[in-house]
């Protein structure tokens, strides 16, 4: 797996202030889409365990609240191997950081039986407080939303999802 960026401060891609990876590779190719040159899967660095180390020293910072995970496209069978090993460390070293995924898929897609799950997918989901789901769609884009572009984009409070056996939207508190 690659990444194209990593942002030490970020305070637009979730609640807080967060670290964000920005993966490479994506199979959607949204129109209009906000970062196109992570489309590439080899584009920018190669992610490996020294990453992942950096990115747990990033997040132990008091002032950071967690990671959010964008792309390119995070949930690509791929890249949802590559990252489980950083979320498992993440759940083990800095549990009280909060995790944030934005994704062209659905949930739906994500889940046993979808076109996006792998052998992976259950596990990777379970370490994922808030996932941002749905292609960004030009004709339904909306400047005014709150972390999300287009109109069909659903901002999931995960831990309820899994509590309640079916789709909670996040409600920002």
């Amino acid at each position: 797996m690659y990444y194209a960026t990593i942002k030490k401060v970020d305070i637009a891609n979730g609640t807080g202030v967060r670290v964000s990876l920005f993966v490479s590779g994506c199979t959607h190719h949204c129109p209009e889409c906000f970062n196109e040159v992570a489309w590439d899967f080899h584009y920018g660095e190669e992610f490996t365990s020294q990453t992942i180390d950096d990115l747990i020293e990033l997040m132990r910072q008091p002032h950071i609240q967690g990671l959010s995970l964008l792309g390119g496209e995070p949930m690509e069978p791929t890249n949802q191997e590559g990252l489980l090993p950083l979320l498992q460390k993440m759940h083990q070293e800095l549990p009280s950081k909060d995790v944030w995924c934005y994704t062209g898929y659905d949930l739906e897609d994500l889940l046993e039986g979808g076109r996006a799950h792998c052998f992976v997918s259950d596990e990777l989901l379970s370490y994922i407080d808030v996932l941002v789901d749905g292609p960004f769609i030009q004709a339904e884009k909306n400047i005014r939303l709150k972390f999300r572009g287009s109109n069909n984009q659903r901002v999931i409070d995960m831990k309820k999802t899994r509590e309640q056996n079916q789709i909670v939207l996040w409600d920002e508190k």
